[in-house]
């Protein structure tokens, strides 16, 4: 029996632990990444501006809150209006950011039936109404009738338009909501099928140049409906509803909300190109509703007067 060990029969130690270069052995909890808020205004602000800008140079989308351009534009209407066709004004920014001026870049003048928006003088809210007169024309009323340079703008009889009544739509008069249709519950009608429309006396227009489109008219002796001839000047436009009977329009005087004669063009903000989609006013805020409040049929109608040619 012996009192020493071999140191050759001893087992080898374990290796110390190599530490990873530039760690410690023990890894410290990691500091969470700081958020750089100065880079997230940075990045919402150009992205705002983006939004502005295409807004103001090339396209926004509106939305139609009266009746004065039915039966081709519905209240609920959301629509496309481009900036660029007309050039560019201080009504072409978005929001109207920029003061009111007589100034144009690249400037264009509208066609005959042209829907356009406009801002006029005595307003701050955006209207929509069609070009009936270009500068040089000269225009005057007979019984509901546009004379044009001398001569009958064409009113051909079509049978009576056949909107939905949409009962929940509801409209903005004087600070208090009320049914947008009110003025027409006479001409409510219930069809066969249960369905309840509003059916309504409609015309088709034509224009010189052939642009045509359909005009309500169910008040033959309404205040407006005569007007003595008067030269559109130039740099002006000349603008109706097509809703005849219910449009505060060029023939209607500022005091009575109207648009006060013709309107200059650098107060024109753009055209109506196409409807994306339409709300009959059932709709609420939760977006359940939205769906079944969507009208069939309206979604990318063009807002584009069609243009007969001479054959037809």
């Amino acid at each position: 029996m012996t009192d020493v060990t071999d140191p050759a029969d001893l087992p080898e130690p374990a290796p110390e632990p190599v530490p990873v270069s530039g760690t410690d052995p023990v890894q410290a909890p990691a500091e969470k990444d700081k958020i750089d808020w100065l880079g997230e205004v940075r990045g919402l602000t150009w992205m705002l501006l983006a939004v502005l800008a295409f807004h103001s140079f090339i396209a926004k989308p509106f939305y139609i809150p009266s009746i004065s351009m039915m039966p081709n534009l519905l209240v609920g209407d959301r629509l496309v209006v481009s900036k660029f066709p007309f050039g560019w004004n201080w009504a072409s920014a978005s929001f109207h950011v920029l003061p009111r001026g007589t100034w144009r870049v690249l400037p264009g003048t509208p066609q005959r039936g042209d829907i356009v928006i406009v801002v006029p003088k005595n307003r701050t809210d955006d209207l929509i109404k069609r070009v009936i007169a270009v500068p040089g024309d000269r225009i005057k009323l007979i019984n509901g009738q546009i004379f044009l340079n001398g001569q009958p703008v064409p009113q051909l009889a079509e049978p009576s338009v056949q909107l939905d009544a949409d009962p929940k739509l509801m409209c903005t008069e004087s600070g208090a909501p009320r049914w947008c249709y009110e003025e027409f519950s006479i001409a409510r009608q219930r069809l066969p099928s249960g369905r309840m429309v509003l059916e309504l006396p409609t015309y088709r227009e034509v224009l010189p140049g052939g642009a045509t489109y359909l005009i309500v008219k169910d008040r033959p002796d309404d205040e407006f409906n005569n007007m003595a001839e008067m030269t559109v000047p130039p740099g002006h436009v000349f603008l109706m509803g097509d809703n005849r009977d219910h449009s505060a329009d060029s023939r209607v005087p500022a005091w009575r909300e109207g648009l006060g004669g013709p309107v200059p063009l650098s107060d024109v903000g753009g055209r109506a190109e196409f409807v994306t989609f339409s709300l009959d006013g059932s709709q609420d805020w939760n977006p359940l509703t939205w769906w079944p409040a969507l009208r069939s049929g309206r979604a990318w109608t063009s807002l584009r007067a069609v243009h007969l040619t001479k054959e037809q």
